[in-house]
């Protein structure tokens, strides 16, 4: 069980301008609908959207139940305009349909939907999560921990073709064969379970001086990996093109590159077939002064398109 965290200790939510006028466009329209968060994590983007429209509901989901503890505190005040639910996204189509998941005000379809794709913030300073190579934890990375597959199982487990395939495809290492050969190597000495283990074992096979610590992108591939982060993000998007009502707005926010690819070409995709209008012809990115201050947002990228034909009405 994860530790618990003071709120006022979470970091910020990234793009936050960017997200409300985006949903502005649906808000303006049905300013007492209600929409989904669903990566609710420490209810940040929430607070914000029922801060800025103040006869809107949100109703918040997150595949983490711990990040749920957080997003409760933090949104206490705004009471019954915020209910909470617990799924991943290949898990939403069933929570949608299904009308006793959701409190009284939650009736129709829902106007708007946000996903904050990737890692929380909070995962990366927990150290027995195992998300991050700056402090030693278990090698875990489940952001559900109902899953069953975790960093150690992939990293002690795999063959080393497709570990070097997981670090290349999924992470964009350039030396990944390097890398998975010299952890079958060490593997066959001992398990490998540890986060300090791991990245010690990456920098030695392939050195420092970067921009970026050398065992990030191999992280990022075994997140994605352990996390099913590529058809799940799938599973949202669907979401949106098959629940938003018409003229709601779909708002999705990414942090790696092939992660912003599967956004964009949905969206082009869906916008040529005439389900969706764009709204933003190019990502929404961070300024200068929000990665000062919020280093995360540097690579966050922003895009949103209005639901143009669906099969039902708002509300």
């Amino acid at each position: 069980m994860a530790k618990a965290m003071n709120p006022g200790s979470v970091h910020r939510p990234v793009l936050v301008d960017g997200v409300l006028a985006c949903l502005e466009v649906a808000f303006q329209s049905w300013p007492e609908g209600w929409m989904l968060d669903g990566t609710l994590g420490a209810g940040g983007h929430t607070a914000s959207i029922l801060e800025r429209f103040a006869a809107c509901r949100v109703f918040g989901t997150d595949q983490d139940p711990d990040m749920q503890g957080i997003a409760k505190e933090r949104l206490a005040s705004f009471g019954d305009r915020v209910a909470f639910g617990h799924s991943r996204f290949t898990e939403l189509g069933e929570l949608l349909r299904d009308d006793a998941s959701f409190p009284a005000p939650f009736d129709g379809l829902p106007v708007a939907m946000l996903f904050d794709v990737g890692v929380a913030s909070p995962h990366l300073d927990l150290p027995e999560r195992g998300f991050s190579f700056q402090a030693d934890g278990p090698l875990d990375m489940r952001m559900d921990l109902r899953r069953e597959v975790t960093a150690a199982g992939i990293i002690n487990q795999w063959p080393e073709a497709e570990l070097a395939d997981l670090f290349y495809q999924e992470g964009g290492e350039r030396r990944s064969r390097v890398i998975a050969k010299r952890i079958c190597e060490a593997r066959g000495r001992a398990p490998i379970v540890r986060t300090a283990t791991l990245a010690d074992m990456v920098a030695s096979a392939i050195g420092g001086g970067g921009k970026i610590h050398p065992a990030t992108r191999v992280f990022q591939a075994l997140r994605r990996a352990v996390n099913d982060e590529g058809p799940e993000l799938e599973a949202a998007l669907d979401a949106g093109l098959d629940f938003l009502c018409d003229g709601g707005v779909l708002a999705v926010i990414s942090f790696h590159s092939g992660e912003d690819r599967v956004v964009k070409q949905w969206m082009a995709k869906q916008i040529k077939a005439g389900e969706f209008k764009a709204i933003t012809k190019k990502p929404i990115q961070a300024t200068y002064e929000e990665t000062k201050g919020n280093p995360r947002a540097r690579s966050a990228k922003l895009r949103a398109a209005v639901r143009v034909r669906s099969n039902g009405g708002a509300l």
